[in-house]
């Protein structure tokens, strides 16, 4: 890779920050998208972007990294095509998810943050994908995958390897590639946001019960003489 971005590339890249900065009071404070949105480039925060950034915001090198290096979504080297997060946290654990991520790990050959050969798989251990009502959850570039198995994981992980499109169970109507979802998080959108459902049946069943019941939600101190 080149220490610096093809003139098009740059030229674009300064025009989509200078969007990113105007949405905010501080310039500095778009670093956080700004490295999203190189990522969606590079597929990782590389070195000319760090040096974009700091150029752009007139921030150090330095003051870049050390944000890069803070959040666990910035990558200091090339990530795969597909993000494949395995929750291991308390529940998802003890519901399967460690058997999964032990079953991925040897079939894909790679552990925690390490990427398989063929560019296509980074695996991740992750702590909580906060949806504990469909232990256990594998997260693919952020979409959810929900009551998975070992055996549902290795088809996922085999169908990503094949090329093929998989189909989050909340979400769009299939999972864009990791530097897709980057440019989404850099704020750019994507259209894709009401595509396909965005809770599952265990999420709504209070909600269903509720209107079953015709229950309401109480009034607060005060709202009774509005």
């Amino acid at each position: 890779m080149s220490d610096r971005f093809d003139a098009d590339v740059e030229t674009r890249l300064r025009n989509d920050m200078a969007e990113i900065i105007a949405r905010y009071p501080d310039d500095r404070s778009a670093l956080l998208p700004m490295l999203h949105l190189i990522q969606s480039v590079d597929g990782y925060v590389s070195p000319r972007g760090i040096a974009l950034c700091a150029d752009v915001l007139s921030l150090t090198r330095a003051e870049v990294s050390a944000v890069a290096t803070f959040y666990s979504q910035y990558r200091r080297r090339p990530n795969g095509e597909y993000n494949v997060g395995v929750c291991t946290n308390a529940l998802c654990a003890v519901m399967g998810g460690d058997i999964i991520w032990d079953k991925l790990s040897e079939h894909l050959g790679v552990g925690h943050d390490q990427t398989t050969a063929d560019g296509k798989i980074t695996l991740e251990q992750l702590e909580c994908n906060a949806a504990c009502d469909f232990a256990p959850v594998i997260m693919v570039n952020w979409e959810f995958f929900d009551n998975q198995t070992p055996s549902s994981a290795v088809e996922l992980v085999d169908k990503i390897t094949a090329g093929e499109d998989i189909k989050p169970t909340r979400g769009p109507n299939k999972v864009h590639t990791f530097k897709e979802v980057s440019r989404t998080l850099a704020g750019f959108e994507d259209g894709l946001v009401d595509e396909g459902p965005g809770a599952g049946p265990e999420s709504l069943v209070g909600l269903r019960y509720a209107r079953e019941k015709g229950w309401t939600a109480p009034q607060a101190v005060g709202e009774e003489s509005r």
